[in-house]
């Protein structure tokens, strides 16, 4: 098993799809990744040899690229900025509705969470 970054790659997936497993890699920055170490692209993960997994790791590490905790945490301290200068997406976000300006009255189920039935007045 390969463990880059503190996250374990799954064994038998492609490399190119079991990159996308760390947080901040998506698919084209992991196919950018796999072009650098001149690994192929169908190889699987547990194929992988020994000097390409420590050319990975190293890519990886050493790269431009923002990972798992520090992207984690800068995007932490962005929302914890708006919520405090008290702007107009700092509120969405502490009231957890959407943030972007999409409709509410209808949609917006996973930001809000399940639906609450209210009861209906009695004549």
């Amino acid at each position: 098993m390969i463990r880059l970054i503190g996250v374990d790659l799954p064994r038998n997936k492609k490399i190119i799809y079991a990159l996308t497993y760390i947080y901040g890699i998506g698919l084209t920055s992991a196919k950018t990744i796999v072009k650098l170490a001149n690994i192929d692209s169908e190889t699987r993960t547990e194929d992988l040899t020994n000097e390409q997994t420590i050319l990975l790791k190293n890519i990886v590490e050493t790269n431009e690229f923002m990972l798992e905790g520090d992207l984690r945490r800068f995007n932490g301290l962005n929302i914890k900025r708006l919520n405090e200068i008290n702007c107009h997406r700092g509120k969405r976000h502490r009231s957890s509705l959407p943030v972007r300006g999409q409709r509410t009255r209808t949609n917006a189920r996973t930001r809000r969470g399940s639906k609450k039935t209210v009861t209906g007045k009695k004549k």
